[in-house]
């Protein structure tokens, strides 16, 4: 996105939300009017936002027809700011509570175990250390995680995740928590996964899921760059629906994506974008796309043709 459009729509933005707070007086009713008539493209980027904001207000949570005073206003803008603080950080509170590693948003980690193996996060991700004289096993709780395993026969080093383990087999691997279902890549060696009463042994180069109660899927090849591209802070995608990948772009960016029609997150998106400026990475999808992404705030991002 050039500047030029990015400086238009925070301008539209904050115009649209002066509006919204306070009534204008003359000075700034004429200031606000002629921004408008400056630019076509001013009066195009605040027409999109107000015609949106007009959208979104009847759906809000709390939103009723009665008039609200400044003192109520103020009192709401308050609640939707503990909301949207406690919609933000409440899965990192939760994970803190159990968690011996875990990573925020847009954070990645690195960590070595005790017993010398080493351990990378992904954002948002939570790990649990439960290491004994006769096992090691690690608890992925949320997110992703890759491990390159010290050798030691006589304790395995075993990854639980989603109902079911990946028991290293003198190996480096990834496992992922999506959707409530694991998925487990190999890079190095082999592992022997298990979920559901079944379990396979997945070889280099290749990948197995599983979901709970369900048994580990035959492997399967797998393209590794893709697939670890999270640890050099690449997202790749291969004709994946727009739904999935503003999923997985939001574990980098507090913050959340309306679509206001539903059916554009079976839109789908191929491409290499950075993990580290989501926000941007979403402009280029949207320019692909043909779609349009109206930043209300740096928290709220609707989509929309």
């Amino acid at each position: 996105m050039s500047k030029t459009k990015s400086a238009i729509r925070e301008a539209a933005i904050d115009w649209w939300l002066r509006r919204n707070e306070t009534t204008f007086s003359r000075k700034e009713q004429a200031a606000f009017e002629a921004w408008l008539a400056a630019d076509d493209a001013h009066r195009a980027a605040y027409e999109t936002l107000a015609a949106l904001g007009d959208f979104m207000a009847p759906r809000w949570p709390g939103a009723g027809p009665q008039r609200k005073t400044k003192r109520r206003r103020r009192k709401a803008g308050a609640a939707a700011g503990l909301a949207l603080l406690a919609l933000f950080f409440a899965d990192e509170i939760a994970l803190r509570l159990t968690a011996d590693v875990l990573t925020g948003a847009g954070e990645t980690r690195q960590a070595t175990l005790a017993d010398g193996s080493r351990m990378e996060l992904d954002s948002l991700s939570a790990v649990a250390l439960h290491f004994t004289q006769s096992e090691r096993r690690v608890t992925l709780i949320a997110g992703e995680a890759w491990f390159d395993v010290a050798p030691d026969p006589a304790r395995p080093f075993v990854v639980e995740a989603a109902g079911g383990t990946a028991t290293a087999l003198g190996t480096a691997f990834d496992v992922a928590i999506e959707n409530g279902r694991a998925r487990v890549t190999v890079t190095s060696h082999s592992v022997r996964v298990a979920g559901g009463g079944g379990a396979v042994t997945v070889e280099e180069g290749r990948q197995s899921a599983y979901g709970p109660g369900e048994a580990a899927a035959a492997p399967e090849p797998v393209d590794l760059a893709r697939a670890t591209a999270w640890r050099r802070g690449k997202l790749m995608f291969e004709n994946r629906p727009l739904g999935e990948v503003v999923r997985a772009l939001g574990r980098y960016h507090r913050g959340f994506v309306f679509f206001a029609d539903p059916a554009l997150k079976a839109r789908r998106v191929t491409g290499v974008f950075n993990a580290q400026d989501p926000i941007a990475a979403l402009d280029e999808i949207e320019t692909s796309l043909g779609l349009h992404a109206t930043h209300v705030t740096k928290y709220l991002t609707i989509v929309h043709e």
